[in-house]
């Protein structure tokens, strides 16, 4: 696993006695899914309203079939393809620093330190892309980060397509499992959602939808 998009080899706790916690991040840590409202934020209100149109048969077909990874895939295709690592980079970080007051939850901040005081190894486990969570991640102190992965071509410009599955469901505890190897032991997991179910049954505290609290 990467360590918040630096491209950086992540390696275990040393300590095996220090607890490994995972969170999800839209929804759990924040108020709302954190890549719609980038993409809407950096495409711009027309840039947003065109690239809605051109979404119209994936968000038919999303309708029908609820595929989550597919939808996502398809909003990668229109509204990042082509677009630089670096600046992807930079404008994650933007957003972050646009968002942060009125997107992170008081309630789950609060159990996020707690849980930091510890000494927890705190992982954010996410379907959001890596690379624009990582700016949350960094300003969290967080641990570690295991997301969704896009796909760069020769002149690290992003293809459209994914390099890793969807990180939900059964693809976060695999995530996790590839990690930490196969003795791993999740203290807590907190989630929001079906596609932390999978999360939440290996943790020996999980935690749902247990935050509520708005900036």
């Amino acid at each position: 696993m990467t360590e918040m998009g630096a491209g950086q080899v992540f390696r275990q706790p040393t300590d095996p006695s220090r607890p490994i916690v995972a969170f999800d991040f839209d929804g759990t840590l924040t108020v709302r899914d954190s890549f719609t409202q980038f993409l809407r934020w950096r495409a711009g209100p027309g840039g947003w309203a065109l690239g809605l149109v051109k979404m119209s048969k994936a968000m038919a077909a999303y309708a029908r079939d609820r595929d989550r990874g597919a939808i996502k895939a398809a909003s990668v295709k229109v509204f990042l393809k082509g677009v630089r690592r670096a600046e992807l980079d930079a404008d994650a970080a933007r957003f972050a620093d646009h968002a942060w007051d009125k997107f992170m939850r008081p309630d789950a901040l609060k159990v996020w330190e707690d849980w930091g005081r510890k000494g927890a190894h705190r992982v954010i486990v996410t379907a959001s892309p890596e690379i624009t969570v990582a700016p949350f991640a960094r300003r969290l102190g967080a641990e570690g980060l295991l997301g969704t992965h896009l796909t760069f071509d020769a002149d690290d410009r992003i293809t459209g397509a994914f390099s890793s599955p969807n990180c939900r469901g059964e693809e976060k505890v695999r995530r996790l499992y590839e990690a930490f190897g196969p003795d791993l032991k999740v203290a807590a997991a907190y989630g929001d959602t079906s596609g932390d179910t999978e999360m939440l049954a290996i943790a020996e505290q999980p935690g749902f939808r247990v935050f509520r609290e708005r900036p």
